[in-house]
């Protein structure tokens, strides 16, 4: 039998990140042979750590309304506290407190690169690398006050708990720090987004889908900007990340014939191949979800199958998606794990999936809603009418594309029941994110920035509601960073 065996040196960045677990003094020297960072290729090994290494996948998705209870299956922290509503104080990577360590690792990764690259005299060999320390940096904060806080809203971000934005290496090794607030997160996001982005230079890379290229921090933008409630600027990041208009010659062809022959390992390895042009950002992350999320208890059932991808939809057609398993392990395959033993010989070692943390999927249904939200509908539908064409299909008894399948708008009014233009094409949207990112935790946050509800049910009829404005829908940070001065999310 094969142990699984986390390592908490990866965990807790080696204690380090003590932003906000009390520890060693890791702080006062620099990560990876930092002492040693005196060429552009150190600096860019260094950033490689610069990406949250846990998933977020495990308790969002476990959290969202993509999931039920199947009565029996596998039960682990990481699916059953989500499910429940109640916090998990793990520190495993596929939990929350996990997450909030690996993404302050990654941050102190990249202030550490930053506070390098200004000590070199010749700045221009740098420049790229310091670009891509500030989308990381960037990215990190992005996500923990995505989780850690409450959504950005232009009426309350200004009072809001934010987290803390650390743009300084530890030279202590147990600071203060304040949260802020929201609107102040949201701030330096967004200064050193512009800075960096512009500084980035895609060359520099050996395998670029693992960095912020170009492509992955126009993506990342339009994805902030999205949830900043900024159409313009979202619709304008979406168009820079590929360089033709359309985005279908990206998308995965699910509905294709060679698509649909590949077998089911061939799906998980096929889903997160760097080679493949969905795929924008990748990261490396320790988790068992891939192994784990089909029998996992709390998960995706046949209730939720005839709903989400049997039922009757805007298109009429078929979703093109095999879904395989029985009734307790019905899945989607989405993600290959690779096993490193702890040495040649072991039984135990750490289970590692590939998250697609940024996908040509979500760039076209980003820009989609922004233009939504800006009146421009028939762009919107291009969008939406471009990715119908990879993902549908008459039947699976005739799996073929059909042309009359494209939306229109006086479609979208018909079968939403609705008047409201803006308001049909998000719903659409909505509902083909949810059946597209199955699987990968994404369901999560159309849910906070929407304002949804989430309804619970367990397989003896008990019924748990998290509303809109329930303190759980807000993850709840390390108790220990109390003692750095923080407060504690309400409970």
């Amino acid at each position: 039998m094969i142990k699984i065996k986390f390592n908490n040196s990866i965990i807790l960045g080696l204690a380090g990140l003590c932003l906000f677990s009390g520890c060693s003094k890791f702080l006062d020297e620099s990560p990876d042979m930092r002492t040693e960072l005196n060429s552009p290729e150190k600096i860019g090994e260094l950033l490689s750590t610069a990406y949250p290494q846990a998933s977020y996948i495990p308790f969002t998705e476990s959290m969202s309304d993509n999931v039920s209870d199947k009565g029996s299956g596998n039960v682990e922290l990481a699916n059953s506290s989500p499910y429940f509503f109640k916090d998990d104080k793990s520190p495993d990577p596929d939990a929350p407190i996990g997450y909030w360590n690996a993404s302050y690792k990654a941050i102190s990764a990249a202030n550490h690169a930053l506070e390098m690259i200004e000590k070199q005299a010749d700045y221009e060999r740098y420049r790229a690398y310091k670009g891509e320390a500030l989308v990381a940096r960037a990215y990190a904060h992005f996500m923990l006050v995505t989780l850690f806080s409450k959504p950005y809203s232009p009426q309350t971000s200004d009072i809001d708990p934010g987290i803390p934005y650390v743009t300084a290496t530890e030279k202590i090794v147990l600071g203060h720090y304040q949260r802020k607030t929201v609107a102040y997160v949201y701030e330096m996001i967004e200064k050193d987004l512009k800075e960096g982005l512009p500084l980035i230079n895609d060359a520099i890379y050996k395998v670029p889908k693992y960095h912020f290229t170009l492509a992955a921090a126009n993506a990342f933008a339009s994805r902030f900007y999205l949830f900043k409630k900024d159409a313009v600027n979202a619709v304008k990041h979406a168009n820079a990340v590929f360089s033709s208009g359309s985005l279908s010659a990206y998308l995965r062809p699910v509905n294709s014939n060679a698509y649909r022959s590949f077998q089911y390992r061939e799906l998980e390895a096929q889903y997160t191949r760097a080679e493949n042009p969905a795929n924008i950002l990748l990261i490396e992350t320790p988790s068992i979800w891939g192994r784990s999320y089909p029998t996992f208890r709390y998960g995706f059932t046949p209730d939720l199958m005839s709903k989400l991808t049997n039922s009757s939809n805007v298109t009429g057609g078929t979703w093109a998606y095999n879904i395989y398993g029985n009734e307790t392990s019905l899945n989607i395959p989405k993600f290959r794990e690779h096993f490193v033993r702890l040495t040649l010989n072991a039984e135990s070692g750490i289970p590692y999936n590939m998250i697609p943390v940024f996908s040509a999927e979500e760039v076209l249904f980003n820009r989609a809603e922004a233009n939504a939200m800006m009146g421009n509908h028939e762009a919107a539908i291009a969008d939406l009418n471009d990715y119908i064409a990879s993902r549908f299909i008459i039947s699976f008894n005739n799996p073929v594309y059909d042309p009359e399948m494209a939306i229109t708008m006086d479609k979208l009014t018909t079968f939403y029941n609705s008047a409201d233009r803006e308001q049909v094409l998000i719903n659409c949207i909505l509902d083909f994110k949810r059946v597209n990112f199955l699987f990968e935790g994404q369901r999560w946050f159309d849910i906070i920035r929407h304002g949804l509800p989430v309804e619970h049910k367990t397989s003896k009829g008990e019924l748990f509601i998290l509303g809109p404005q329930h303190p759980q829908r807000v993850f709840q940070i390390p108790e220990e960073a109390q003692s750095s001065g923080l407060e504690l999310n309400p409970r």
